[in-house]
């Protein structure tokens, strides 16, 4: 585990970069965990797909299916992977544990599709 410093605050993330404590999760932690993977120009509209993913974890405790994330915040269908690249950066930037039994895999380096196992 690290430890994440930045202004006045701490927070700690696993070694896959996941944050250990969802409590721990703000707008601000979402910016650095945003600038961790790679993402410097995070947008209102990115804020807005890890605020809904968050919402959405709580309620559901699953992971959302991705053109619903988009109707939901009144975006084009495939917004989380054209923010994100990888949809698993917006759920790590949403200081969401890493689920344990699905990953994103990509034919194309572009878009993603849910491989659910175990």
């Amino acid at each position: 585990m690290k430890e994440v410093s930045y202004a006045d605050k701490k927070f700690t993330v696993d070694e896959k970069g996941f944050l250990t404590d969802p409590a721990q999760w703000d707008e601000d932690v979402a910016r650095v965990l945003a600038e961790r993977e790679g993402i410097t120009d995070f947008s209102t509209v990115d804020m807005e797909i890890v605020r809904f993913m968050r919402k959405y974890y709580e309620k559901f405790h699953a992971f959302p299916i991705l053109n619903y994330v988009c109707k939901n915040i009144h975006e084009p269908r495939e917004c989380v992977d054209k923010k994100f690249g990888n949809p698993m950066k917006a759920w790590k930037i949403a200081g969401l544990p890493e689920p344990s039994n699905i990953t994103f895999e990509t034919l194309d380096g572009e878009h993603y599709h849910l491989e659910e196992c175990c």
